[in-house]
């Protein structure tokens, strides 16, 4: 899924791609989308982006003389599972584009688009950051890391650091793949406690014996957890390309594929987390490693899963075995598609909630009858018509 890195490239894609064209007309949205409508027209605007953390801002600004007059508007998105920037002839739109900005003519209409197959990502509109998250690691740094030693009696930092690492109010921009492979540079266990980690970093300071370049030079050499929690995204946005994406086959995605060392690789060995994230590491996985897991171990490059099977929440049970419960218990079948209850910024908030195992609540009785529901002639709802959540 796309991390701090893949945003920061796709506002520099904006910027570099649209930085020349005039767009006009209304901004057009998807009609399966849930996300809020965009009331904004203008006769000629120009778009541009930036990024922070694990978000990006759109601006839309109208230029002089443009009709009907209008107020610049900001859009923040984030990108959820699948979210990217493409821009495309008007006449062949990815199929799911579910934001559309169109350029104005004269000249081959283009069309700027958010595309999102997977539905999991969102745009606000006003242009404000999401509160409660951190400093960016990538453009922020002497305040992230500020922000992350400030807060070590958190009780986030109670947690094993694969975990903390994904809280996006302390690490805003670190995801999956990059968690991995930092931990794996370090030689750290992914289920080390946080705070242990950590702690130490603010203990650190370099010798004022050292000149600033053998300091810069000692920084390069040894870098700290945090340090590399800078260093390695701006790796990714140095690659070029799209950075992580499931686009197999193309020449930007092989260059991060080839940069990988730990997440996905051959010889690496696997765990899920709490919140069911599968997190990439070698060797012993740490003492707060889940009681009753066995890690997996990547085999050989020749089963190594395409890009579209590295999906970070876990694979369903299988349909034959849930049949056969649903058959003994003679409940039933579910069909609507889980989705998240809402952003979390302890966990990472793009990634749809594992469901826990556990009794349902409700369950009807072995026979499979329903008992007939008591109904209040004319009993009007306790929930206000609009007010109910989507």
């Amino acid at each position: 899924m796309p991390e701090g890195p893949e945003l920061h490239l796709a506002s520099q894609f904006v910027n570099q791609a649209c930085g020349a064209l005039v767009f006009g007309g209304c901004v057009e949205k998807s009609s399966v989308s849930r996300n809020p409508e965009v009331p904004f027209e203008s006769s000629a605007y120009r778009i541009s982006a930036s990024a922070r953390g694990k978000e990006l801002r759109l601006i839309l600004s109208p230029l002089p003389g443009a009709q009907p007059p209008q107020e610049p508007l900001a859009l923040v998105f984030r990108f959820g599972m699948s979210g990217s920037f493409q821009l495309v002839p008007r006449e062949e739109l990815p199929r799911h584009a579910h934001l559309r900005f169109y350029t104005a003519p004269p000249g081959p209409q283009l069309a700027l688009c958010f595309v999102d197959v997977r539905r999991f990502g969102h745009w606000d509109l006003g242009g404000k950051w999401q509160p409660g998250r951190g400093p960016c690691v990538l453009q922020e740094y002497e305040q992230f890391r500020e922000n992350v030693l400030r807060n070590l009696a958190d009780k986030a930092f109670d947690r094993p650091i694969c975990e903390a690492l994904l809280d996006q109010r302390f690490f805003n921009g670190i995801g999956n793949y990059l968690r991995a492979e930092i931990l794996y540079r370090l030689k750290i266990p992914p289920f080390e406690k946080a705070r242990s980690v950590l702690e130490a970093l603010q203990q650190r300071r370099p010798s004022l014996k050292l000149t600033l370049s053998q300091k810069i030079k000692a920084k390069l050499q040894n870098p700290d957890l945090l340090e590399l929690c800078h260093s390695v995204p701006k790796e990714v946005v140095q690659l070029g390309g799209k950075g992580y994406g499931s686009e197999s086959g193309e020449e930007d995605f092989a260059a991060f594929r080839a940069w990988l060392r730990c997440y996905g690789m051959p010889g690496m060995s696997s765990l899920q987390d709490r919140h069911g994230r599968t997190i990439w590491f070698q060797g012993d996985p740490g003492p707060l490693a889940p009681k009753g897991r066995k890690s997996r171990k990547k085999k050989s490059k020749a089963t190594q899963p395409s890009p579209e099977d590295r999906v970070e929440d876990p694979s369903p049970p299988s349909k034959a075995l849930s049949r056969t419960r649903r058959a003994k218990r003679d409940l039933p079948e579910r069909t609507a598609t889980q989705r998240p209850e809402g952003p979390s910024l302890q966990q990472d908030p793009e990634v749809p909630t594992v469901p826990k195992k556990g009794k349902r609540k409700g369950r009807q009785a072995a026979s499979g009858h329903r008992r007939p529901r008591k109904v209040k002639a004319d009993t009007p709802s306790l929930d206000p018509e609009g007010t109910s959540a989507s």
